[in-house]
């Protein structure tokens, strides 16, 4: 298949170099997930980021003016060069761009962070996690950071928290730290280094969550663009669960009396039930349905483990 295909348009405009990317980019079979969930929306991203223009334009609604406006041959060669990268490389696009939205929020990443999409984030936006909150919220830990993106919406939601964010990961955190700095932050979100909750004593009001969680079977089997995000930060172990137990072992010691823990497992719901069986968690609504993050409380965690050591 030839990736030239954006070169032979002399006098093209964004709208035809949008089509005809997208149409590359099915032909080439990559896949999606990083911030785009197929060929059009992903063609129309990188044709915007590589132009200049606002990322946050809806090209099937942009007006004519946008979509047929003119763009310079050697624009036109630029834009092909983004996209053969994409196809040649397998990378998430975020990688290429060095840049992910999330909620409407920019955010800076690279290959040394997992490229951001968490669900949680909607529920951190769209007031569904202020209800679990109260007066005594002071304290929210972001544990398994990546990129800080969790972090700094926590941050930007609830004014009135400080917030840590947390990973294993030094490279992450060097990465959390650009978007810490890139938001402002610095006075309410403090980063550290730290395995699980090993250095984080806290107690914690909340604990945001979206851990390494993908099964061995489903890890053997994922697309190249997963294969170039760390894979420490996707990797759960046989069932997927390997992190979720040790954080809900030693989580109550953490966590102040009326604290929640807000968990995403993505798709290993059964994998979640089959582990934690007798565990009550509240099933969170977002745009994936209602089974893919969820609550639990400390007083729940706390239970289980009485009734584990009995």
């Amino acid at each position: 298949m030839s990736t030239a295909a954006p070169h032979a348009m002399a006098g093209t405009t964004v709208g035809a170099l949008v089509e005809s990317g997208s149409r590359q980019l099915a032909e080439a079979g990559v896949s999606f997930g990083h911030g785009t969930a197929n060929a059009h929306d992903e063609a129309a991203w990188l044709v915007l980021w590589r132009l200049g223009l606002p990322l946050d334009s809806d090209l099937s609604d942009a007006p004519d003016s946008l979509r047929n406006q003119s763009v310079a041959p050697e624009q036109v060669a630029l834009v092909a060069t983004l996209f053969e990268e994409r196809v040649r490389t397998r990378k998430p696009a975020a990688y290429l761009t060095q840049e992910a939205w999330l909620q409407g929020v920019p955010f800076y990443v690279d290959e040394r962070a997992i490229v951001p999409r968490s669900f949680i984030a909607e529920l951190l936006v769209d007031g569904g996690a202020d209800e679990y909150l109260s007066d005594h919220t002071h304290r929210v830990l972001d544990l398994c950071t990546g990129n800080g993106s969790l972090a700094v919406l926590a941050a930007m939601a609830w004014p009135e928290v400080l917030v840590t964010g947390a990973d294993i990961s030094p490279d992450a955190l060097a990465v959390a730290r650009i978007n810490v700095d890139k938001h402002g932050l610095q006075d309410r979100i403090q980063l550290q280094l730290s395995d699980g909750l090993q250095a984080l004593p806290g107690p914690w009001d909340l604990i945001l969550c979206n851990p390494p969680y993908v099964n061995a079977a489903s890890m053997a089997t994922l697309p190249a663009e997963y294969s170039a995000e760390p894979a420490l930060a996707l990797a759960g172990g046989s069932d997927g669960m390997d992190f979720v137990r040790q954080l809900f072992a030693v989580a109550p010691a953490c966590m102040s009396e009326d604290a929640v823990i807000i968990l995403e497992i993505g798709n290993e719901r059964a994998y979640f039930e089959a582990a934690f069986p007798q565990l009550p968690v509240f099933w969170l609504d977002t745009s994936a349905g209602e089974d893919q993050v969820l609550l639990v409380t400390r007083r729940a965690l706390a239970a289980q483990s009485r009734l584990a050591a009995q």
